[in-house]
């Protein structure tokens, strides 16, 4: 019978061969893959998208801006401030530093028991009611709380009817005139389900400008 023995230094001789293979054997794999997600997920994933996004939602995609005399004025997802009698106003932004800064989206995290939020309603509430003593009917909440993003373009359809007598006054025009306007900017639910009616400030604003009072 033939017997095989090894010695400390065979063993030693054969263990980094084997931990060197068995290495090898990892991290070649692993990088073929994070190649392979690399393409995919960070080239060939986004080009798809977007150029489906280009073809089937070209307005959406490039950010629902709204151009006038070729530039542009606005995005239908992005509120802006009004503070005029002659235009409707948009609900409150806490953004900062300025008002319905998209780089900077963010609600006021004042808490309902803070003072600092009641004194910012009051004012609010104050500033409405100077800009249309005549108005005694409760000012609809969205006109005097912010959002939890500050970016809301749109207001709820009571706040733009609240609104609409002192447009009204302001442009010279019939109350009735500018409540049909608002009548026909009255977005409804998405989907018919989803959220609630809403009137995007903006175009509202915009389709007043545009009929020339």
């Amino acid at each position: 019978m033939t017997s095989i023995t090894h010695t400390a230094n065979d063993t030693a001789d054969i263990r980094p061969a084997t931990a060197t293979r068995s290495a090898t054997g990892i991290v070649r794999p692993a990088l073929v893959l994070l190649g392979l997600f690399t393409v995919l997920t960070g080239i060939v994933y986004p080009v798809l998208v977007t150029g489906i996004a280009q073809v089937v939602f070209p307005h959406q995609a490039n950010g629902s801006l709204i151009r006038e005399g070729g530039q542009v004025v606005g995005s239908e997802l992005i509120g802006q401030p009004f503070d005029q009698p002659r235009y409707f106003w948009s609900r409150p932004s806490a953004t900062a530093p300025y008002q319905y800064n998209a780089g900077a989206s963010t609600g006021s995290n004042l808490g309902p028991n803070n003072p600092a939020l009641k004194d910012a309603i009051v004012a609010r509430v104050a500033a409405l009611r100077a800009a249309d003593p005549g108005n005694t009917t409760p000012v609809p909440v969205d006109l005097i709380t912010t959002s939890g993003s500050g970016l809301d373009p749109h207001i709820s359809p009571a706040a733009a009817y609240y609104q609409a007598a002192r447009v009204a006054k302001a442009r010279g025009l019939a109350p009735e005139a500018v409540q049909k306007l608002v009548d026909e900017h009255v977005e409804g639910r998405t989907f018919g389900i989803l959220g609630e009616p809403r009137v995007n400030v903006l175009l509202l604003n915009r389709a007043l400008d545009a009929s020339g009072h």
